[in-house]
C-alpha cells in the first residue's frame, strides 16, 4: 500500500513558494545552457524533495534526448556540468508507422500535453516500466513515485520534459507519492524554466547570427584581400590574450582591472569589427605590394624603356664602331636599383631618393605622342621615392580613412546595453597615447583600457604578420624592439606594454600564429622600455 505524504504545512508551502520565486530569478540570469538545464533539474528536485530526476530536450527528429540526470541515493550525476555523458538512447515519440507512442510516460506527457503523477510505477497500469525495472535490478534501487511535467515555451510548444522520481518525506526520508502541491510547484517551475530556456536559446541564436554576420563582413574583406583577412582574424585573438593577461596580473598599475563574461564578449565583438570599414577600401591600395603597383606593377614598363634605350645604344655602337659596355653597365645598374627601391622597406635613404630623381632626367625618352619627356614620369618618381613602405601620402590617407568608416558604421548601430562600448573599443586602435594618433587624436586618459589593448594588438600583429604583400614577418625580438620604442615614444600604453612583457603574451601568440623562424630567443634586457615586474 502506497503511503502518501501529508499535506505540507502552510509555512512549508510559503517557504517553497518563496524558493520558487528565487529560482525564477536565478534562471533568468543564467547564460550557459548546460548550467541552466542543470539548475532547472536541481531546483525541481529541491522544491519537491525528489530523490532523482531527468531533464529531456525535444529534438527536431521528434525524440527526447537525455540532457541532465541526477539521483542522490545512487550518487548519479550525468550531463550538464558533470562532464559525464549520459549513455542512453533518445526516447522515441513515434513508432515506425509514425503512430504516437503512449506507453512511455515521458512520451505520453508530450502527446497529451499534461503532467503525469504516478504513485508507484510497479503497480501502475498502462505504461511500460520494463526499462525502469531493469535499471532498478542492476542498481538495487526502487523507483516508485514519478512526476512527469512537459515544458512549454511562449508559443505553447513543448520543448522538453521534466521527470522527477521518488518524492521523500522531508522529516522521515520515506519515499511517497508526489502531492498536489508538489505537482503545482513543479508545473510552475517547468513553465518558468521553459521560458528561461527559450529566451536563452533565442539570445544564443541571435548572438550566433550576429557573429555570423560579422564573419560575413570579414569574409567580404578577405575576398578583396587575403592579407587583411588574416589580420581581421588575428587582432581579436591577440586583443583577448592581452586583456586576459591584464585581468590576471596582480602587480603594477593595472592590477585592479577585471573583466566579467559580458565584458569579454563586448571586447571580442569589438575586435572582430575593428576593421570593418576596410570593406570600402580600394583593393589596389590595400594590396599595393610595390611602390609602382596599381592594377599591375609598372616596374615592367620601366624595364621596357630600359630595353629600348639599351637597344638604341647597341645599334648606335654598331654603326660607329664604339664599345657600349660602360653605357650598358650603367643602364643595368640603374635598372637593378629601381627594381630594388620599388620593393619598399622600413626607411629609404636620402641618397637613394636623389638617385631616383637623377635617373628620371638621365635618359631621354619619347612618349607615345612623339614628345621628348623625362625617363620617369612625375607620378613614378613620387612613388619610387616613398620614404617608408609602398604607399604615397594620398594612398595612406585612403587606408587611414577606413577607421573613420569603421566608427561611422558602428556608431550608427543600435547597440544593446552590454555592447555600447564596441564603437569606442574598435575605433581607438589607431590612436596614440600622446594624442598624435588618428582619427580623433585621443590621449591615453581619453581611452579605455580595452581600446588601448586593441592598439597594441593591432601593431604587434602588423609587425609579425607574414602574409603582407610588401614585407616579411619580423622576429619576436625585432617586433618587441619596435614595440618597446613605441612605448618610450608615447605611441602605446606603457602599462599595457609592461603586462604584455611580464605575462609573455607574445610567446602565447607566437605559438599560435608565427612561423618557427620568427620565434627567436628574446633577451629582455635589450628590449627598449622593458622593466622587470614589481614584487607582489
Amino acid at each position: 500500500m502506497n503511503q502518501t505524504r501529508r499535506a505540507p504545512e502552510s509555512d512549508d508551502l510559503l517557504r517553497r513558494l518563496d524558493q520558487l520565486l528565487g529560482i525564477g530569478v536565478a534562471l533568468s540570469k543564467e547564460r550557459d545552457i548546460n548550467k541552466l538545464l542543470e539548475t532547472i533539474l536541481v531546483a525541481a528536485k529541491d522544491i519537491t524533495n525528489a530523490d532523482g530526476g531527468t531533464l529531456y530536450r525535444m529534438t527536431e527528429e521528434r525524440t527526447l534526448t537525455f540532457e541532465i540526470m541526477r539521483n542522490d541515493t545512487l550518487g548519479i550525476a550525468m550531463g550538464g556540468t558533470s562532464g559525464v555523458e549520459i549513455p542512453f538512447y533518445p526516447v522515441h515519440l513515434f513508432d515506425k508507422e509514425n503512430q504516437p507512442i503512449n506507453t512511455m510516460v515521458v512520451a505520453y506527457a508530450v502527446h497529451h500535453d499534461q503532467s503525469v503523477n504516478i504513485a508507484d510505477a510497479y503497480v501502475e497500469e498502462g505504461f511500460d516500466f520494463s526499462g525502469t525495472k531493469n535499471f532498478d535490478k542492476k542498481t538495487n534501487y526502487r523507483s516508485r513515485s514519478f512526476l512527469t511535467v512537459p515544458m512549454k515555451n511562449h508559443e505553447n510548444e513543448i520543448i522538453g520534459v521534466l521527470q522527477l522520481i521518488n518524492a521523500k518525506h522531508p522529516g522521515t526520508g520515506e519515499v511517497a507519492a508526489f502531492s498536489d502541491a508538489d505537482q503545482h510547484l513543479a508545473e510552475s517551475l517547468a513553465s518558468q524554466a521553459a521560458i528561461a530556456l527559450t529566451n536563452r536559446l533565442l539570445i544564443n541564436h541571435l548572438e550566433t547570427l550576429f557573429e555570423s554576420f560579422i564573419s560575413l563582413i570579414n569574409a567580404a574583406i578577405d575576398d578583396k584581400s587575403p592579407y587583411t583577412g588574416g589580420h581581421c582574424e588575428r587582432v581579436p585573438v591577440l586583443t583577448m590574450m592581452l586583456a586576459e593577461a591584464v585581468n590576471n596580473c596582480d602587480v603594477g598599475p593595472l592590477k585592479d582591472f577585471t573583466m566579467s563574461d559580458r565584458d569579454r564578449y563586448e571586447l571580442k565583438i569589438a575586435g572582430l569589427l575593428h576593421d570593418c570599414g576596410k570593406v570600402t577600401t580600394p583593393v589596389h591600395v590595400v594590396d599595393k605590394a610595390t611602390k609602382l603597383q596599381t592594377i599591375f606593377d609598372r616596374i615592367g614598363l620601366i624595364d621596357t624603356r630600359f630595353e629600348v634605350i639599351r637597344r638604341d645604344i647597341e645599334l648606335d655602337a654598331l654603326r660607329n664602331g664604339a664599345d657600349p659596355q660602360d653605357q650598358l653597365k650603367s643602364i643595368d645598374d640603374d635598372r637593378a636599383f629601381l627594381r630594388r627601391v620599388n620593393i619598399g622597406g622600413e626607411l629609404m635613404a636620402e641618397a637613394d631618393q636623389k638617385r631616383v630623381h637623377a635617373i628620371a632626367k638621365k635618359y631621354l625618352w619619347r612618349n607615345p605622342d612623339g614628345e621628348i619627356v623625362d625617363f620617369l614620369s612625375e607620378d613614378e618618381v613620387k612613388n619610387l621615392t616613398i620614404r617608408a613602405g609602398t604607399l604615397t601620402g594620398e594612398e595612406r590617407g585612403i587606408i587611414n580613412h577606413h577607421i573613420e568608416v569603421t566608427i561611422q558604421m558602428l556608431e550608427s548601430l543600435p547597440w544593446p546595453k552590454h555592447l555600447t562600448h564596441v564603437p569606442e573599443y574598435a575605433g581607438g586602435h589607431h590612436e596614440r597615447m600622446d594624442g598624435k594618433g588618428y582619427p580623433r587624436g585621443l590621449t591615453r586618459e581619453q581611452m579605455s583600457i580595452q581600446a588601448r589593448c586593441m592598439g597594441i594588438a593591432d601593431i604587434f600583429e602588423a609587425l609579425t604578420a607574414k602574409d603582407r604583400p610588401y614585407k616579411k614577418g619580423k622576429t619576436l625580438t625585432d617586433s618587441l624592439t619596435i614595440l618597446g620604442k613605441f612605448k618610450l615614444g608615447g605611441h602605446v600604453d606603457p602599462d599595457l606594454f609592461d603586462v604584455f612583457m611580464w605575462e609573455k603574451v607574445y610567446e602565447k601568440y607566437a605559438r599560435q600564429f608565427l612561423d618557427s623562424e620568427q620565434v627567436d630567443t628574446v633577451d629582455l634586457s635589450k628590449i627598449p622600455g622593458y622593466v622587470p615586474p614589481p614584487v607582489s
